[in-house]
């Protein structure tokens, strides 16, 4: 079959297309948020410090709230749920962008974007879940990871380039305008695609099953999560600092697309093959090849050497995060999807906060280098957690087919 074949497959199910679309549009806060929150207040205050940690609170509070509202999703539906949600959280970041302009104290920006965080969700978790119900066959599910992960490089490579654009060309707050645009337009077009909504499934409380996290596969690749998060936290902070420190601050945004962009081609590749080695394993080499790339980082005096090496690494990305989100269907019982899809979601994004606020404070002290040496701690975190968890991920995995698909 051609390179496109097997997504065009899938894509041609009834109500496959329309979901996709939408769920892509809706997902470019989860790439632009973040570092346009860090534009916009080291713009604004001068402070990379500060910056990183209002971008950490607001990740870190999707992080805490966003397994919560994954709960509530599988017991109620999607749209009832997210549909309040999704105003509450655009109107918080649009309160953070008044309140910044306004210069005010920092424990108000914490606050508001503690609220924007906590009830944004998680809107490609959602389109996942949507995939599962679908579609029935091993394979096809492979395809269908594979492509939402290379759409969510997509989103990376187009949704940083954006908002630095915006921060640095028009004004510092610019670059949030966008995403609040794309949650709401997307978002609500999402929702209202009821055809394909997985049926929700009510509990009284005593029927509502535990956590997912009493899986020691589910605890390990969380973990793993949180590291690879600390990565890309610290590696966007670190390579803002890098560009500016040239005087090239409006490049930041297309070396990071480059970064991102090697994890779309690596993911649409990925996903139009059908693979005989076990799904663990791949995780596994994905994820130490990963680790091997960003140590990389530091020795890069240029842009334009940054930018290769971050796209060779970036191949890594996209395998990593299908396999990871593969496991978890292994893991978890079928009525957890959601639930178990948020907390490896959610811990990236805690991955993402702790990596850009300790960048940022390491980049105020000793510049832009040691934020990329807290990125090569991250990977190198990251690669040790998963050796550790060979085993238990091994035997978790034991459902696999052949080609490893989940």
């Amino acid at each position: 079959m051609a390179f496109g074949g097997p997504y065009r497959a899938i894509l041609a199910r009834p109500g496959a297309a329309q979901f996709s679309i939408s769920g892509l549009i809706s997902r470019f806060p989860m790439s632009m948020v973040g570092i346009g929150i860090v534009l916009m207040i080291q713009g604004l205050y001068g402070s990379y410090e500060l910056a990183g940690r209002v971008s950490a609170v607001y990740v870190l509070s999707q992080a805490v709230c966003g397994p919560q509202i994954a709960r509530l999703i599988d017991r109620h539906g999607q749209a009832r749920v997210m549909r309040p949600l999704l105003a509450v959280s655009a109107s918080g970041i649009t309160l953070l962008m008044i309140a910044a302009v306004a210069i005010a104290p920092s424990w108000a920006l914490y606050v508001i974007a503690a609220l924007a965080g906590s009830t944004i969700g998680s809107m490609g978790t959602l389109v996942r879940a949507r995939w599962t119900l679908l579609l029935d066959d091993p394979h096809d599910m492979h395809t269908a990871y594979s492509l939402e992960a290379a759409l969510d490089e997509l989103v990376f490579v187009l949704g940083p380039v954006l908002a630095t654009w915006l921060a640095t060309s028009v004004t510092p707050w610019a670059g949030l305008v966008f995403p609040i645009v794309t949650m709401l337009v997307g978002g609500y077009w999402f929702l209202s695609l009821k055809d394909t909504e997985p049926t929700p499934v009510p509990q009284t409380r005593a029927e509502r099953p535990p956590s997912v996290l009493r899986f020691g596969a589910m605890i390990m690749l969380v973990l793993v999560f949180v590291a690879l998060g600390g990565v890309f936290g610290a590696g966007d902070v670190a390579t803002i600092a890098f560009a500016e420190s040239l005087g090239q601050k409006t490049s930041a945004g297309i070396v990071l697309a480059v970064f991102a962009a090697g994890s779309f081609v690596s993911g649409l590749w990925y996903g139009s093959r059908r693979w005989v080695a076990p799904l663990w394993a791949r995780f596994t080499v994905t994820m130490l090849a990963l680790a091997a790339g960003v140590s990389l980082f530091p020795l890069v005096n240029s842009l334009v050497a940054l930018a290769a090496v971050m796209f060779v690494t970036g191949l890594t990305i996209a395998p990593s995060l299908i396999g990871g989100n593969g496991l978890v269907q292994l893991i978890v019982p079928p009525a957890q999807l959601t639930e178990g899809l948020t907390y490896v979601g959610t811990a990236l994004g805690v991955g993402v906060s702790f990596g850009s606020s300790i960048a940022g404070s390491r980049i105020d002290a000793a510049g832009p280098h040691a934020g990329f040496m807290v990125a090569i701690v991250c990977a190198g975190t990251g690669a040790l957690l998963v050796l550790a968890s060979m085993r238990i991920l091994k035997r978790s995995s034991a459902r696999q087919v052949p080609d490893g698909a989940a």
